[in-house]
């Protein structure tokens, strides 16, 4: 039985703690590959904690697939491969198979009406943007924000006048390596965090660090923008295909790339969520070729089980050869895209040469803007509002399922990467065209994205992605829902109706 010493857990949970007891005993060998956990159960009962605690734990190693189950024969430690420099080229050309596969039920049949679902008279009035990523009014701090920026008006008169560094003022990068360090459990000093206005804006700065001589890969299916911005400042890059465990390293390795951007804690457009295993083969790729990992870390604010995914950055800072992940973020999604706040953390090594390649660049944002983000973070303005945020998405995103799972549309519906994020995939079982549905919807006042429009150039996997609506709910408004599935029911029941 396995005997945890809670005495030492200092201001960690029961579940925080146990989890990382756990995961420190799988990574240290003391729990071997495919060696069978306790119950439930009788760990609560040895450790004197409750079910839900013990329950919590295996949830999260399950979510960071440290940890299998399987129906009715309890928990399992994931077989881990230790990657070293020497010996990762001949790993990385064995079988990338999908680790960690998640399976949805699926209807072998494509809709058809069974019975009608009554649109309220707006439906067709008011057009529902799943696509918009931006927030309600109601959701962003004015007073407060306002009344921050005043302060900073009245008391920082001199450094608002004074030039900006090129990285960004030092009290927003001091706030923000705190802020890593509390809620991501990333060790990084303020030397190492560049401040721009948009993570666009930080994509080409990270393109001429690194050098446009190299070749990049970029998720596909994925976010489009870097490829844009590769091809506009014609940078070479190539699509890497993606399993259900995240972006594939034996075809990175046969495309003979040298970095890659990757979003492992909620893929865009997906939501696959990149397991420990595959994480150690990606960080053994570019450790064996002096290879970087670009990590954009966009929404990971965003998760409603279990705590959020450790970083590529962090565990590459656990080697002796770190350096090789580059971290991305955004307030966009926290605050507002208008504010266009993004940062990146660099290694020591990049951080250095950041200063002596783009030291003559100005800092893109405003100091009155990072002077009062500083306070709203410093403050603990931005924990409480991300509290406030998280809960909103968390109802909205509630209610929308539940109104899914209660209309005449349940049974040819497959929802998954519902867990994080602002977006959520949504498969029709249907017999109509993409374009046709489009059309309908956009008929019914739907404006959504598909899947297949995120796949760079022609792709194999793009007709099995047919069908799959990208759900962004984060302007979705909860009394909007009921004709949004209103809508959505009578775009499939109205073709059914044309085409018998």
């Amino acid at each position: 039985m396995i005997t945890i010493d809670f005495s030492q857990r200092g201001s960690k949970s029961l579940t925080d703690f146990l989890y990382l007891q756990l995961k420190e005993r799988i990574l240290e060998g003391d729990l071997q590959p495919n060696q069978k956990l306790p119950s439930k159960r009788s760990l609560a009962s040895h450790l004197g904690v409750s079910v839900i605690t013990v329950q919590n734990a295996y949830q999260q190693l399950i979510d960071e697939g440290y940890v299998y189950s399987k129906e009715k024969r309890g928990y399992f430690v994931t077989e881990l491969e230790s990657f070293s420099s020497s010996e990762a080229s001949k790993k990385l050309h064995t079988e990338d198979q999908g680790e960690n596969q998640q399976t949805n039920s699926s209807a072998n049949q494509p809709f058809h009406a069974s019975r009608s679902i009554q649109a309220p008279f707006q439906a067709r009035k008011n057009v529902i943007n799943l696509q918009a990523a931006h927030i309600h009014q109601e959701l962003f701090p004015f007073s407060l924000w306002a009344s921050l920026m005043r302060r900073v008006l009245h008391e920082s008169k001199e450094r608002i006048l004074s030039p900006l560094p090129p990285q960004g003022l030092l009290e927003l990068r001091q706030a923000i390596a705190s802020y890593l360090e509390t809620f991501r459990n990333m060790k990084v000093q303020p030397e190492q965090v560049v401040i721009g206005a948009g993570t666009e804006y930080l994509y080409s700065l990270t393109l001429q660090l690194l050098g446009k001589h190299l070749r990049y890969a970029v998720e596909n299916p994925g976010y489009q923008k870097p490829a844009q911005i590769m091809t506009a400042m014609g940078v070479s890059w190539s699509p890497v295909t993606m399993d259900s465990g995240g972006i594939m390293i034996r075809e990175l390795e046969e495309k003979q790339l040298d970095a890659v951007l990757v979003s492992p804690a909620h893929h865009f457009p997906t939501g696959i969520i990149m397991p420990i295993k595959r994480r150690q083969e990606l960080l053994a790729w570019a450790r064996a070729g002096s290879r970087y990992i670009m990590e954009d870390d966009y929404d990971s604010e965003f998760r409603f089980t279990g705590r959020p995914m450790e970083t590529l950055f962090s565990l590459d800072a656990t080697s002796d050869t770190q350096g090789q992940v580059i971290y991305l973020n955004t307030f966009t999604k926290t605050l507002t895209p208008s504010l266009r706040i993004s940062y990146m953390v660099l290694p020591w090594h990049l951080a250095q040469d950041f200063h002596h390649k783009l030291g003559f660049y100005s800092c893109t944002v405003s100091s009155i803007e990072q002077l009062t983000l500083a306070r709203f973070i410093q403050e603990g303005h931005y924990e409480k509002h991300l509290a406030r945020k998280k809960n909103h998405y968390r109802n909205v995103r509630d209610n929308l399922l539940l109104h899914l799972h209660r209309s005449p549309l349940a049974d040819y519906l497959t929802i998954s990467g519902k867990d994080s994020g602002l977006h959520f995939l949504l498969k029709i079982q249907t017999d109509q065209e993409e374009g046709q549905l489009k059309r309908n919807l956009e008929a019914e006042g739907i404006q959504v994205a598909f899947l297949s429009q995120h796949f760079h150039f022609s792709d194999r996997n793009q007709a099995e992605a047919s069908n799959t609506l990208v759900i962004n709910y984060s302007a979705l408004k909860k009394e909007q829902i009921p004709c949004l599935v209103a809508g959505l029911h009578k775009a499939l029941e109205g073709y059914r109706e044309n085409n018998p």
